[in-house]
């Protein structure tokens, strides 16, 4: 995969949590987690680097706080219209 993007799994009409997929090569699978903030989990593969973020609490999710952590990974941050989706229900 080359792009991130953005899943979004609702129940009843509501956003009930989140998973930002990062570029990583094919068949790779996360070995292991990091919670970083309450809310945040980056899955990490074997080689350590970030292959997806759950967000478990959406509606507590800071655009600053994810943007750190796609930073610290290499990653572009991403916009606040690039959240849509959480903020949609």
């Amino acid at each position: 995969m080359k792009e991130p993007y953005l899943e979004v799994t609702y129940r009843k009409g509501k956003v009930l949590a989140a998973y930002f997929y990062l570029p990583r090569s094919s068949g790779a699978k996360s070995v292991r987690t990091r919670r970083v903030d309450p809310g945040l989990v980056i899955d990490l593969g074997a080689d350590g680097k970030a292959i997806g973020i759950e967000i478990t609490a959406p509606g507590q999710l800071r655009l600053e706080t994810l943007n750190g952590v796609l930073r610290e990974f290499g990653f572009d941050p991403v916009r606040n219209a690039d959240l849509a989706p959480l903020r949609a229900a």
